[in-house]
């Protein structure tokens, strides 16, 4: 029988368990331990992951919000304006800008060294040093805002304003703010010192409509930038912080004070001298402000531009407009309708003035104020010019024959039931035509009407010399019943002046286009009138100053209208080539009280006479 062998049964422990004193006991407490080390390592590492990418994302979403609507800075360099205009005077003095006002732009090397000096002197003296934002420089305000309690410093660099100027709007907020700092680190990483500066000087808003110094040079100096003095270049650099309130045109005083202090942080910076600033500050002043109000002479003169110059290039146009003669115009119209005027009840007025051989328009006044009536009464105005129509009546018989010493009768008329008054005049039985239009006597210019050929007749004369109508198919036209604009009518008048040539009003002498000279075109004057016509009717003119309604006038020739209940006053007078046609009057044609053409006109004429010229 085989034998099989049992199996070994193994034998088992039980699981040991030391004692707390034995070494193997003291072991497991630190393997424990160093499980779990790495899981609280993970744990930490975990942590920095999430809070890494919640960081990047919130710093993405606040990138993301302060700069979703930032302009492109490529773009905005290149940034399309509005075409400006700019009206000069006869002399060159600016009088009136639209659009996006610049000048020439220049090269840092063109302008004078103390230019750029001043502007770094008062708005970044660490321009050269920083990075487009100034850590310094923030925190020097920041500690001076905080010790003042109030906003007292700024901290913005030159950099920091250009990014402003050309990108951003005015808008004050933290975003903006942002925007500014980041666009300001792109500038500076794009260009020079010497670029950023140049890219300021030609960009920034200098007040009045003034893009850059060289237009703002021009406007408040009437000199290019390239020809500044110190004084003036102080004066400019001191613009920026406020153009408003520092405008030199507006308040002249805030303008030198600033501009001293710009003067001063020159000298601190050692650009200037110490002891030049009183010597320059002494200097300071600012070209004349051609008028108050040459508004009506700016839109009239702009009404086609459009038409004229065609295109979207910026136009320089120098005007006729002579400024002292302007301002004598304005300061006297109002002089006269605040002092005698509203005794009388006459609250408006115009004056226009022309050069009588061309018709090149001196000056233009339409009205009382421009601000409150832009409304042009010299041009969009049409009234019944009363007696100041009669020269064309006179004409038209000159024209078949008559002569100034030939006889009219001057005694009561009537005609279909009509029949004209005299005012004041007693009948002499006959007087000459030249006398007959010195004293304006109505029935004697109206048989002098008949005597030329009617109605028709006097108005063919009249549009022979620009005067457009409508006129009266009847007698009245003797008595000036027709209608005329104060332009026409005074440009009507300088046939009798030059002798005999029609003259167009105009406004513009040359123009440039884009910096390059663009032609012109006047009407030429024509001539319409025989020389012995001219000369009779200036003759009889110069009766009406030396004896008659215009006596008041004391020199020169011109003829005075009044029309029926003293609705409108008129004086239309030449000497030694100007004509000058005053109207008074109010809008509501209500009447004045016994304002007559021989009275504030006349007088208002010879004061304009004698201070404009």
């Amino acid at each position: 029988m085989s034998r099989v062998a049992a199996p070994r049964a193994r034998h088992r422990s039980p699981p040991h368990t030391a004692s707390p004193g034995s070494p193997r006991g003291r072991a497991q407490p630190r393997r424990a331990a160093a499980a779990t080390r790495p899981s609280r390592l993970g744990r930490l590492l975990a942590w920095g992951v999430i809070l890494s990418v919640w960081g990047a994302l919130t710093i993405g979403a606040l990138l993301l919000f302060f700069t979703w609507d930032m302009p492109r800075p490529e773009s905005a360099l290149a940034a399309t304006r509005r075409p400006s205009v700019t009206l000069t005077a006869a002399d060159g003095r600016m009088i009136a800008t639209s659009g996006d006002l610049y000048g020439e732009t220049l090269r840092l090397s063109e302008m004078p060294r103390h230019l750029p000096a001043a502007v770094i002197a008062i708005e970044d003296r660490r321009f050269r040093q920083h990075f487009g934002l100034d850590l310094i420089g923030l925190a020097r305000a920041a500690w001076v805002n905080l010790t003042r309690g109030q906003v007292a410093q700024g901290g913005s660099t030159l950099t920091q304003q250009l990014a402003k100027n050309l990108f951003l709007t005015p808008e004050r907020s933290l975003r903006r703010k942002v925007q500014e700092a980041l666009l300001a680190l792109w500038l500076e990483q794009r260009f020079t010192k010497d670029q950023l500066l140049e890219i300021y000087l030609n960009r920034v808003y200098l007040g009045a409509g003034a893009y850059g110094v060289d237009a703002a040079a021009r406007l408040f100096f009437a000199v290019p930038a390239r020809r500044l003095e110190p004084w003036q270049s102080a004066i400019l650099a001191g613009l920026p912080r406020a153009p408003s309130r520092f405008n030199p045109r507006v308040s002249p005083g805030a303008a030198v004070a600033r501009g001293v202090a710009v003067l001063e942080a020159m000298a601190e910076t050692g650009a200037i001298a110490p002891g030049d600033v009183t010597r320059l500050a002494e200097r300071m002043h600012f070209a004349p402000v051609p008028s108050r109000d040459a508004g009506w002479f700016a839109d009239w003169v702009q009404d086609d531009l459009g038409t004229r110059f065609p295109g979207s290039a910026d136009l320089l146009l120098r005007t006729t407009l002579n400024p002292r003669l302007q301002a004598a115009a304005e300061t006297r119209l109002e002089a006269l309708l605040a002092g005698p005027g509203a005794r009388a009840r006459a609250t408006q007025g115009a004056v226009v003035a022309l050069d009588a051989d061309s018709g090149a328009v001196r000056a233009m006044v339409g009205g009382r104020d421009y601000r409150s009536s832009p409304f042009n009464r010299a041009v969009q105005a049409r009234r019944q010019p009363g007696s100041a129509f009669k020269p064309f009546v006179y004409l038209a018989a000159l024209a078949a024959g008559a002569t100034p010493d030939e006889a009219v009768a001057d005694t009561p008329l009537t005609l279909g039931g009509w029949s004209p008054g005299n005012g004041g005049w007693r009948p002499r039985g006959t007087i000459t035509l030249e006398e007959a239009l010195a004293q304006s006597v109505n029935t004697a210019a109206v048989r002098v009407l008949i005597r030329a050929g009617g109605p028709r007749a006097a108005a063919e004369q009249a549009r022979r010399l620009g005067l457009t109508g409508p006129f009266p198919r009847d007698a009245s036209i003797a008595l000036g019943t027709g209608e005329a604009s104060l332009l026409e009518l005074t440009a009507g008048y300088a046939a009798f002046a030059n002798g005999g040539a029609r003259v167009t009003p105009f406004g513009i002498a040359d123009a440039r286009a884009g910096g390059r000279a663009v032609a012109i075109t006047h009407a030429a004057p024509a001539r319409v009138l025989p020389a012995g016509e001219a000369e009779a009717m200036r003759r009889m003119l110069e009766a009406v100053v030396e004896r008659g309604t215009g006596r008041a006038a004391g020199r020169g020739a011109g003829k005075t209208g009044t029309t029926q209940d003293f609705r409108d006053a008129w004086f239309i007078g030449f000497d030694r080539g100007l004509v000058v046609g005053v109207w008074l009057g109010n809008d509501d044609a209500s009447p004045m009280e016994q304002v007559s053409g021989g009275g504030l006109p006349v007088r208002l004429w010879r004061e304009i006479m004698e201070t404009g010229r």
